[in-house]
């Protein structure tokens, strides 16, 4: 029970003075003058001395009234930097979502909120927990429903609030046992002792239809509610959008009314996450006027790319990508160390983001950083290639062709996820136009795979050269090839060498590099091919798009096609 708690644990200096400070804050925000409000904290603090901290005490009716002082007395565990714990210490937009959470629900100013924040800025802590927390201890929330991304970070926040209720003395002493055998305590639900509810889903399950004691929810929150695989496509960010935009519509209540005056507030509905795409439904979230909006970044720049590409900073990328020093980044840390004053940007949270880390972040996937730590999704999304051109496989044919490689890329499952096998019969004319001749997509069987090489081989006569990206089966599809070109009487004459080599290059960076040359048309591919330029046009990045194998397969005959030099050597090389 709560007085088995050490009222000296509780009753301490540290706490009084925490208690002292968010007392005159409080008097001060209702209007009071400073010198006022100084009397009246000594008043209240010597009035009632002999309950402070319990319940119904000082600290509990001023938790009601301020998130603020609650996260920082009640939470001070989680908020407050200390040598029993690994706290760090708070930014301001930290206190200004609290802020927010207060107009949300103390002062009832609306009803919708989005929080789009980097990652690792503790949105779920500073948000979700914490107001599940304040809500419950207050039965503000009669029922709070929290939407994860999977199953796992529902089970882990329905794991910490109780551990809040169960452990937290700071809690238990003013607000009694909370968690009590008598009630349903689960990994997705937890029942509390004064008949409210927090319940956790994942983002698969639906929000609707649910109720506790025969009310629906009375605060919804859906965090980071969208992965990377609802990004893929138009079809599947549609469908996230409007999956919430139903589900969350008749999950909830409206506020009721009487007489014209509001007697209770209407379900609060709260969306946390991280811009993916610039069509996502965090995206699409910010144009719905009945939410208020929050966005922060991680860099408090407007123009990261400008950031690192000029001064001091574009010194250390030349330092850090130097790829004939073996200590490249190590030097690169160095020149960081020695500049480091002039080189420190103004970031979201300084005890979180260290500017080095950051930078070399955004040197290794500039997208992905912008994406994740920007909520910038401006280049997020759009498509690589905007035309293309084609024409009859039999007009191609009548081309004088100087050149010809067949390109493979194999696939080893065929279900309907996976990837496809690719296959590219390419030449090039002496003007060096790229031709694709053939360009297949399939999902073959490793036999398949094998025949069709042979197929290609024995239908273009000009294939002098064979390339195997060697990742997928690590040369044993070449070993299996070459056998059955020496036991084809018409292809073992042919002088036919086979390339295998691994893909090591950035995918994204290599699809993008030959956009232009696709667009201006310098490739032209056979019009009877449409599966495989379907997927040409439809490739939006690396991250957003469900299949790139045509892209992919295209961009290597563009690389492969120039460092092709046919002679009349047989050679089968494994690179």
């Amino acid at each position: 029970m709560a007085d088995k708690i050490d009222i000296n644990l509780i009753d301490t200096p540290e706490n009084r003075n925490t208690l002292r400070k968010y007392l005159l804050k409080d008097l001060i925000k209702m209007g009071m003058p400073t010198d006022k409000a100084l009397k009246r904290v000594r008043q209240l603090m010597k009035e009632q001395e002999d309950n402070l901290f319990g319940k119904g005490g000082l600290a509990y009716s001023l938790g009601k009234r301020s998130i603020h002082f609650f996260c920082n007395y009640f939470l001070q565990d989680t908020f407050i930097p200390k040598p029993s714990n690994t706290a760090r210490k708070l930014a301001s937009v930290h206190y200004e979502i609290w802020d927010t959470l207060e107009d949300l629900f103390i002062h009832d100013s609306f009803d919708k909120l989005e929080l789009v924040m980097p990652r690792g800025a503790a949105k779920t802590t500073v948000c979700d927990f914490a107001l599940s927390v304040w809500a419950h201890c207050y039965k503000v929330s009669t029922y709070t429903l929290v939407a994860g991304r999977t199953e796992q970070d529902a089970v882990e926040f329905i794991r910490d609030s109780r551990r809040a209720f169960e452990e937290n003395p700071y809690i238990r002493f003013a607000f009694g046992e909370l968690i009590d055998s008598k009630f349903t305590v689960n990994r997705l639900e937890l029942e509390l002792a004064n008949y409210t509810k927090i319940q956790a889903i994942s983002s698969t399950s639906s929000p609707r239809g649910k109720k506790f004691n025969g009310e629906r929810p009375t605060l919804l929150i859906a965090d980071d509610y969208q992965s990377k695989v609802d990004v893929l496509t138009q079809e599947a960010r549609d469908k996230k959008y409007s999956t919430w935009v139903e589900d969350s519509y008749y999950a909830g209540d409206k506020p009721v009314y009487r007489d014209g005056k509001k007697i209770k507030m209407g379900t609060k509905y709260i969306v946390l996450g991280t811009i993916l795409h610039k069509d996502c439904f965090i995206s699409r979230l910010l144009k719905d006027r009945t939410y208020k909006h929050v966005v922060r970044k991680a860099i408090l720049d407007d123009d990261v790319d400008k950031l690192f590409s000029k001064g001091l900073w574009a010194e250390f990328k030349k330092i850090y990508f130097n790829s004939h020093d073996p200590l490249a980044i190590d030097n690169a840390k160095e020149f960081y160390y020695q500049n480091e004053q002039a080189m420190k940007f103004p970031v979201l949270w300084e005890d979180k983001y260290d500017c080095l880390t950051m930078a070399i972040d955004y040197f290794s996937d500039p997208t992905a950083f912008k994406q994740e730590m920007q909520n910038d999704a401006s280049k997020i999304g759009e498509k690589a290639f905007h035309n293309i051109t084609t024409e009859p496989r039999e007009t191609i044919e009548k081309q004088i062709f100087v050149k010809t490689i067949l390109c493979c890329d194999p696939a080893v499952e065929t279900k309907e996820h996976n990837d496809f096998t690719a296959l590219l019969v390419g030449s090039v004319t002496p003007n060096t136009f790229r031709w694709v001749r053939k360009g297949i997509v399939e999902r073959l069987e490793y036999e398949d795979y094998l025949k069709k090489v042979i197929d290609l081989l024995e239908e273009y006569k000009d294939i002098t050269h064979v390339w195997i990206e060697k990742n997928t089966f690590n040369g044993a599809d070449v070993r299996d090839i070459k056998k059955s070109i020496n036991e084809n009487p018409s292809l073992k004459r042919r002088r036919i060498e086979i390339i295998n080599e691994r893909q090591n290059k950035n995918k994204e960076a290599k699809i993008r590099a030959i956009a232009h040359k696709v667009d201006s048309g310098f490739f032209t591919f056979a019009e009877e091919d449409t599966e495989f330029t379907s997927q040409i046009l439809s490739y939006e990045g690396e991250r957003y798009t469900k299949h790139d194998d045509a892209p992919d397969l295209t961009a290597e005959f563009n690389r492969i096609i120039d460092e092709v030099v046919v002679d009349r050597r047989i050679k089968f090389y494994d690179w």
